[in-house]
């Protein structure tokens, strides 16, 4: 399992990759693989605000329907555009090209209640 040491996570299986008073968010390797093939995402509106531990989209796969937690608060500046079409990103490259979306984080002390990559590693049990 992939679990990069550079970013935070939740107990949900999201990621979230700081960047000053921005994030990028999307699913963890881990969440990608229990849902299996993605066939599509629904994003929130570029502008939308999101709260931290409350569903903010929805990532649709073959065999389930998977709320997406905002790991952190913020606004929604961007969203992924690519997954529009090509969905299946998020299968082959969770933590680049498959990211989901990007927020402008409201409360930069939230990302101290996020998960180590060594805290999240323990709770998969990788």
């Amino acid at each position: 399992m992939n679990i990069p040491p550079d970013l935070r996570y939740t107990k949900d299986h999201e990621w979230l990759k700081a960047e000053g008073a921005t994030a990028l968010v999307g699913i963890t390797d881990y969440a990608q693989h229990e849902l299996g093939d993605i066939v599509f995402v629904e994003m929130p509106k570029i502008g939308a605000m999101v709260e931290q531990a409350k569903p903010c989209a929805n990532i649709e796969a073959v065999k389930a329907v998977s709320p997406l937690y905002a790991p952190a608060s913020g606004n929604v500046i961007d969203v992924n555009k690519a997954l529009e079409s090509s969905p299946q990103l998020i299968n082959q490259d969770p933590y680049g090209k498959g990211w989901i979306l990007k927020v402008q984080l409201s409360s930069p002390k939230e990302l101290d209640t996020l998960l180590s990559a060594q805290e999240y590693q323990k709770l998969i049990g990788a």
